[in-house]
């Protein structure tokens, strides 16, 4: 951890990242702050009991704070009661880069990489139809988080989420014959081009809030919307439209899901495996890295409310392995 130890009763000091804070009341009737606080290099719980202070007082999520008090253990977890704190300001010379949780690689060199693939297609109307999305949103996505409080919720994560889709993508086209790459990989790139239109962003480029549009229309639909407004104004064909429109809609599976309408042909029902299954990793990969050896999480409500063992095989961390090509097509 980052917080050094101030005195020889166990006391921490020092400035940590929050990641969200909640106010709740106890069985006692007294109110205590639930906040998950991140060091610079993992998150975890934080608890601040008998909280005095108005909603406005307390710690802001997506700031950047000074505490104090003590970690302890708590259902076989790491958890930091506060004792004090107070919002950092401008003289604490933070660089708040060491503390909002970013993707493994720059947002740009992964939108690069994606940019590298289409440039591959050999369907042409598919080239032209997605290299015109990603070249109208690219600076509102390059660095965006995927989302709020879930999955590759960190700057870059839609940038690593879309590539590892496509990487798995890759894998399974080359296995299958019958599966159409290209229109493949053109869902993946762009399902979830729209996460731009959903969200709030704050100071730190993370996640804050829904916008009004996000929440009413959501990013599968407002990203087939998209495809089919620049479709249209290239003259993309009705059949390919129609197609990447159906990947959008229905790429999580089931209405209760978010999907408008389930996966229809091959390639749809392949988008939405990958999408569950690179999120799923990434969710579980998460709440098992702060996990000792040969212990279990708490409850993931994201996954059906299941616990996850840490079986101390691997080392858990919230990465990938992408290769990316030089402009030569080298390796690097």
């Amino acid at each position: 951890m980052k917080l050094k130890e101030i005195d020889n009763r166990g006391t921490l000091q020092g400035f940590v990242f929050v990641r969200t804070c909640d106010r709740k009341t106890a069985k006692n009737g007294s109110v205590y702050l639930d906040l998950m606080i991140n060091d610079s290099e993992q998150d975890f719980a934080a608890k601040m009991w008998d909280f005095k202070g108005a909603p406005e007082e307390q710690p802001a999520a997506n700031s950047v704070i000074l505490v104090r008090g003590v970690l302890n253990m708590y259902n076989n977890q790491p958890q930091f009661r506060i004792d004090r704190f107070r919002q950092s300001n401008e003289n604490d010379g933070i660089d708040i880069g060491k503390f909002v949780p970013s993707a493994s690689f720059p947002g740009q060199k992964m939108f690069d990489e994606l940019v590298a693939i289409v440039d591959r297609f050999e369907d042409e109307e598919l080239k032209k139809l997605t290299k015109a999305v990603l070249d109208e949103y690219h600076s509102r996505i390059v660095d965006l988080p995927a989302a709020f409080r879930l999955h590759h919720a960190v700057r870059g994560g839609l940038m690593m989420h879309t590539l590892s889709i496509c990487r798995l993508a890759q894998c399974v086209a080359a296995q299958y014959p019958s599966v159409d790459g290209e229109l493949l990989l053109a869902g993946a790139i762009m399902h979830d081009i729209a996460k731009s239109d959903e969200f709030n962003l704050s100071p730190t480029g993370l996640v804050d809030s829904y916008t009004v549009r996000g929440i009413l229309v959501g990013h599968l639909v407002k990203g087939a919307m998209i495809i089919d407004e620049i479709g249209r104004k290239l003259e993309i064909s009705e059949e390919l439209l129609t197609l990447l429109e159906h990947m959008l809609i229905s790429h999580h599976g089931e209405p209760e899901f978010g999907a408008a309408v389930r996966p229809s042909f091959l390639e749809a029902e392949i988008l939405s495996a990958l999408d569950t299954l690179d999120a799923d990793i990434y969710e579980i990969e998460s709440v098992v890295k702060g996990v000792q050896p040969g212990g279990f999480s708490t409850k993931v409500w994201a996954l059906n409310d299941r616990k996850f063992y840490n079986h101390g095989r691997k080392e858990p961390v919230t990465d990938v392995r992408f290769t990316f090509e030089d402009h030569a097509g080298k390796e690097n």
